[in-house]
């Protein structure tokens, strides 16, 4: 049995007022954070900053761009066994995320969100109330 490579993903953790930013997607009640696939010769931050225009119309301050950790779990709606790693990066910006041609609404959400979440999100909505960062 051949093992699947792991599904290679970079997403940003935007907070504001101890919540973070999540995404629904094509009239789904799954929230998501903003990010996606890395692409080949690309790197998790350069990913980062093309998802985040594509999904949420925001320019991130390069500076601001800092890895925070890596989730690796079951990835939502894949075979068993295909996993997801997603390396999350915090990140500043100056502009107001808005839900773009591939995003349907843009959320602040809190720990107590964490049922509408896969689990990717799930966990790090976790690993984001141990660090202190949201509610």
């Amino acid at each position: 049995m051949s093992v699947l490579p792991p599904i290679r993903v970079a997403a940003v953790v935007l907070l504001r007022e101890r919540r973070v930013l999540m995404v629904t997607a094509r009239a789904r009640d799954v929230l998501y954070l903003p990010g996606g696939k890395i692409d080949a010769g690309e790197t998790a931050a350069e990913a980062l900053v093309r998802e985040c225009r594509e999904e949420i119309a925001v320019g991130l301050e390069g500076a601001s761009i800092q890895s925070l950790f890596t989730v690796t779990v079951q990835a939502h709606g894949e075979p068993e066994g295909r996993m997801v790693a997603m390396e999350l990066f915090a990140a500043t910006t100056p502009d107001e995320p808005t839900a773009s041609s591939e995003v349907d609404s843009v959320h602040w959400v809190t720990s107590a969100d964490a049922g509408r979440c896969p689990p990717a999100g799930v966990e790090t909505l976790a690993r984001l109330v141990a660090l202190d960062l949201i509610d």
